[in-house]
């Protein structure tokens, strides 16, 4: 069954919903055939190490009506795609510096008929606006992702559970990468919310902003 893994952690999906992640499962692999936005080898392990991964972020933390989240170097559109499917509510704006790869975004967003999605080609620094969290998905270390980011979070007005900020999707040892914010950053370990063997080193960490 298509999104079968998808609908075991998530089984309270509308039909619309189950329709538009079996389109995402649909769109990616021909997309990428064009465009190689998932590693060749990967592409096979879409539903579980790339749709479900970006899921993720929901398990750790509910999101309001109306939240406002900036998905930085999106890529092909991860973590921001999936969200946009499971949070309907909520507005994503996807920015990377890599045209092509916001080019598959934007078609797998449309093809779905995502209407919370908006996209950005360009640097970081040329974002506008504020918005309530940033997620981010392996793209750069945090000692280097906060000074960038600061400026567009939003100040907290209680909307959330979460205080507003920065939620990165991370693997392997962050000793290290973390030890300058270890005072106030938060860490998760998604094997704790996924039984598959990806997510054994698999992390979200959370840095109020």
């Amino acid at each position: 069954m298509a999104i079968e893994h998808i609908i075991k952690y998530f089984p309270h999906l509308t039909d619309e919903q189950r329709r538009q992640f079996a389109i995402l499962e649909a769109e990616y692999p021909q997309w990428n055939e064009k465009i190689n936005v998932i590693s060749r080898k990967d592409i096979d392990n879409l539903e579980v190490n790339h749709i479900l991964h970006s899921l993720a972020i929901a398990k750790f933390t509910d999101f309001a009506e109306g939240t406002k989240i900036l998905d930085f170097g999106t890529g092909g559109g991860f973590p921001a795609i999936p969200l946009a499917v499971l949070l309907p509510g909520c507005e994503f704006h996807l920015v990377d510096r890599i045209a092509k790869k916001l080019r598959v975004a934007q078609a797998v967003a449309q093809a779905a008929g995502l209407g919370n999605i908006t996209v950005q080609h360009g640097d970081i620094k040329e974002v506008k606006g504020k918005f309530d969290f940033v997620v981010s998905r392996a793209v750069m270390d945090m000692g280097k992702m906060v000074p960038l980011l600061k400026r567009l979070v939003d100040s907290d007005n209680g909307k959330n559970t979460l205080p507003n900020g920065l939620i990165c999707l991370k693997g392997g040892n962050l000793t290290d990468e973390l030890a300058p914010f270890a005072s106030s950053v938060v860490v998760d370990e998604l094997n704790l919310h996924f039984d598959e063997p990806f997510f054994e080193t698999k992390k979200i960490v959370y840095m109020p902003l």
